[in-house]
């Protein structure tokens, strides 16, 4: 029955849409890293419309839509443990009694783009209905609830093939019409950095993070990952990240417990990494530090810098780590990382230093003096023909930007 429904819904999506492809591919709409909001990380299965509409007022209020968050993301628990008799994916109508439609309408009025949640197993991880056997028509009642956005899981996937199953859904997609960004969350399983662009825009690189910065953190029969465990997965993956195709090492927890400076260095490294920023704290209760970490102009600009590079770990000794990242321009950022539980004073002497970009053939001009403007402070920092000297608070970060141009 299943397979005959899924033929069923194919055929009826080509007929309807046919040619109606969007011009637009969905590879332009992300330029840059994507950024949003996405409610697993707080809420759980513990969503609902109320909870929706006062997210998506508080990403308007706090400043994070006009810094660039527009994603507001609806993650596992928002559907009924059944489909309806004809197979579609029904809203829970307790927490969403108006359906999925007037939320994406109130996303929308918000100035907003509105994202959910499905998976590519026959149940999702929470045991709700997944999507196998069901693409064609999911992603038709996706379209026609306006949605913009679609997080594909991994779990209950027993005897499938990860590149089939997100390639289906991927075309499933694209049939409809409408540019759906399709966020592949296969927790780097199957190498998705490898097949993944031309079928999704990002795809998760790891299992999931957990508000905890250098360690990790038992789920029972798994476990979740520190911030600095999946910043250090991350250096062998840059060739594969750019414009329209993006390496995820899954969403923020900033404001979600850690220490300030660890928030700190969680959004400098996802930052320099050009890795998609999507909060996932409560942001109706933000603390003022964490606004201001998540909405900072100058570390947001390294994030969506158009040249779109990852950067790259240059030094990991004895608990400290120097990212760099180029930049447009010829400018450069440079991010210093203590994972040690105890202060570090660092001595950088650029003169001495050989920065070279190899995938991407870039490097630091030996010959030039780069002005530096601390990132944090937003003050001007000297530059590049005297030796850095500072010290590095526990869990801390210094992050600068080197341009050859006036400050």
């Amino acid at each position: 029955m299943k397979n005959f429904k899924t033929i069923k819904w194919a055929l009826i999506s080509m007929a309807f849409y046919g040619t109606q492809l969007s011009a637009q591919k969905v590879e332009d709409l992300v330029p840059t890293p994507p950024m949003g909001w996405n409610s697993w990380n707080t809420f759980h299965t513990n969503i609902d419309e109320k909870m929706v509409m006062e997210t998506a007022d508080a990403l308007v209020s706090s400043g994070m839509r006009d810094a660039g968050y527009v994603y507001l993301v609806l993650d596992d628990g928002w559907m009924a443990m059944e489909r309806d008799r004809e197979g579609n994916l029904v809203p829970d109508p307790k927490k969403f009694p108006r359906g999925m439609k007037f939320v994406a309408d109130y996303v929308h009025s918000k100035g907003l783009k509105f994202g959910m949640y499905n998976c590519a197993g026959t149940l999702t991880c929470q045991k709700y209905p997944g999507t196998r056997g069901y693409e064609y028509q999911d992603a038709r009642n996706y379209a026609s609830w306006d949605i913009d956005f679609l997080k594909y899981d991994w779990c209950n996937t027993a005897g499938i093939n990860a590149k089939e199953a997100y390639t289906t859904m991927s075309d499933a997609l694209q049939k409809t019409g409408k540019p759906i960004l399709f966020s592949i969350c296969e927790w780097g399983v199957n190498k998705p950095w490898e097949w993944g662009k031309g079928v999704g825009q990002l795809w998760r690189t790891t299992e999931d993070i957990y508000q905890i910065f250098d360690s990790v953190h038992d789920e029972g029969t798994w476990n979740s990952l520190s911030v600095m465990h999946i910043a250090d997965l991350q250096s062998n993956l840059r060739k594969y990240s750019g414009p329209g195709h993006w390496n995820d090492p899954d969403m923020l927890e900033v404001g979600n417990g850690m220490t300030y400076n660890e928030d700190k260095a969680h959004f400098a490294l996802w930052s320099i990494m050009a890795s998609p920023l999507i909060a996932g704290n409560d942001v109706r209760k933000m603390t003022k530090e964490t606004i201001e970490i998540l909405t900072n102009k100058e570390i947001l600009a390294v994030n969506q810098d158009p040249l779109g590079i990852q950067g790259f770990r240059y030094l990991d000794k004895d608990g400290l780590q120097v990212w760099f990242k180029p930049l447009k321009n010829g400018d450069w950022a440079v991010c210093f990382v203590n994972r040690n539980t105890l202060a570090k004073t660092i001595s950088f002497d650029w003169s001495k230093e050989k920065i070279v970009d190899e995938i991407y053939a870039h490097s630091l001009d030996k010959n030039s003096t780069y002005n530096l403007l601390d990132l944090w402070s937003k003050k001007n920092a000297g530059t590049t023909a005297k030796e850095l000297k500072a010290t590095i608070e526990p869990h801390g970060v210094l992050m600068y930007r080197l341009s050859k141009s006036a400050l």
